[in-house]
């Protein structure tokens, strides 16, 4: 057989599929030590190993097979597929809302290259409309990518960038804002431009997916309808993120940008709000508010853009017997900022003061949050909290580590003078800090236990 049916295949993954005759893209059945399984084979990705068989199952998932437990092949049957997503025009409807979806390189629509691996993004509305045709019963769709990078490679250039088109793009007239993003760092941007974008008369809505298109669990799809909903139809005009709310596909949901966070690595409900309840959940009849109080659609044009930020800001997350060079290497390298995300009510350890006081020394401003992300920083109750206050450090109520460290480069990128700093820091745009927590803010329940088990058996999980 030619190499070109055994395509990335190589060493002794090769050699067995050429034994038996079994081709890329043939259906299969392999006989194993651990059973039998059957699907197509898959091409390989160049910088994968030589032991293994990658193979599509009938659910629709990949597996991998160690060759060193197979002891026959035999190909059923035979037809290449081509994983293109099908591009057709978008068509636009006089009576739906006009959306700007701006893509950053997350991975809402996408399909698998197998001959690399990587996952490669669908973005043009005809892609767009191809792979999630219910979007053109939605809104009508068009489409800008401003960066092409993975949500870990995002930061103070993306985010004055982004607040910058966002302002643009309100100007122009959209009724809404739809940003595709990466999982990883979502809640980053969002209150980079919930600072940055204020005022705003439109919904400005932050959407990604815990899973690529190409799987049959996927949430992309759904996610980008949901967001596309309430960007053009709904009434809260912030910035928000919009995820699955449970890990089934029953409806999304509206966290505000400034308290919302990354929950789980893979999870399909990953985002959560904290310390308060979500905004709204959606579906594709609309959005249902959760919380009485948001910021309401308008038919004005009007924007504040603020993109401004201070990259020499640096966040640390406190460990027992953490050393003062932490603290000292960071002023050393002209860090203008630091956020401590502190034990209990927001502590430290006595080693570290002689370095908080010089770094206040040097005019490095210090805010303290609390690890335990649900609470508020109480520095009054211990003699470590007075004391740390006496040294320079200024409680941030309960701000989120991820959020004070986003508003502090924000602030510091304004000025550096230590009373507004602190006016600007402690001063809410959307509820970073809230006066209070609401009883159901805070809700984790622990599985095993009886009460809990028995709702999870009456509902969902």
């Amino acid at each position: 057989m030619s190499e070109d049916f055994f395509q990335g295949y190589k060493g002794d993954a090769l050699e067995i599929l050429k034994k038996f005759s079994v081709r890329v893209w043939g259906q299969a059945s392999i006989n194993t030590t651990r059973g039998v399984f059957r699907g197509t084979i898959l091409p390989r990705s160049e910088n994968d190993d030589d032991q293994h068989i990658v193979m599509k199952i009938p659910t629709g998932y990949n597996v991998g097979i160690d060759i060193r437990t197979v002891t026959d092949m035999q190909e059923t049957g035979y037809k290449k597929a081509v994983y293109k997503i099908p591009e057709k025009e978008f068509p636009y409807s006089p009576g739906r809302p006009n959306v700007k979806l701006i893509g950053t390189g997350g991975t809402i629509a996408s399909r698998l290259d197998y001959r690399t691996g990587a996952v490669i993004p669908a973005f043009s509305p005809g892609e767009l409309y191809g792979a999630v045709p219910e979007l053109a019963d939605i809104c009508n769709l068009t489409t800008e990518k401003i960066f092409a990078v993975f949500s870990e490679n995002m930061g103070p250039e993306q985010y004055k960038k982004l607040a910058v088109v966002i302002g643009q793009e309100i100007e122009k007239g959209a009724d809404g804002i739809v940003i595709g993003h990466g999982t990883d760092t979502l809640h980053h941007t969002a209150a980079a431009l919930t600072f940055m974008v204020q005022n705003a008369p439109v919904p400005i809505v932050l959407v990604g997916s815990q899973r690529s298109s190409d799987r049959p669990s996927s949430d992309a799809a759904l996610n980008l309808m949901h967001a596309c909903t309430a960007a053009g139809h709904g009434d809260i005009a912030e910035v928000m993120v919009c995820m699955f709310g449970p890990t089934s596909d029953e409806y999304g949901f509206l966290h505000r940008g400034t308290r919302v966070r990354k929950m789980h690595s893979s999870y399909r409900s990953t985002f959560r709000t904290l310390g308060d309840t979500p905004l709204a959940t959606v579906t594709r009849k609309g959005v249902k508010p959760i919380k009485p109080l948001y910021n309401h659609r308008r038919k004005d044009r009007n924007v504040s853009i603020l993109p401004y930020f201070e990259e020499k800001v640096a966040i640390i997350y406190y460990y027992p017997n953490m050393q003062p060079d932490m603290i000292d290497s960071l002023v050393e390298n002209g860090y203008r900022g630091i956020v401590i995300a502190g034990t209990g009510l927001g502590h430290v350890n006595k080693p570290l003061y002689p370095a908080i006081v010089r770094a206040a020394e040097k005019g490095v401003h210090m805010y303290m949050t609390v690890q335990t992300l649900w609470g508020y920083v109480h520095m009054f109750v211990y003699d470590t909290g007075r004391d740390l206050m006496a040294k320079g450090i200024i409680p941030a109520e309960n701000m989120l580590p991820e959020a004070a460290y986003i508003k502090l480069g924000w602030a510091l990128g304004q000025t550096d003078d230590p009373q507004e700093v602190r006016r600007l820091m402690l001063t809410p745009v959307n509820d970073e800090i809230t006066p209070r927590e609401p009883y159901n803010g805070y809700l984790v329940y622990q599985g095993g236990v009886p009460e809990v088990e028995e709702f999870i058996r009456k509902f969902h999980k």
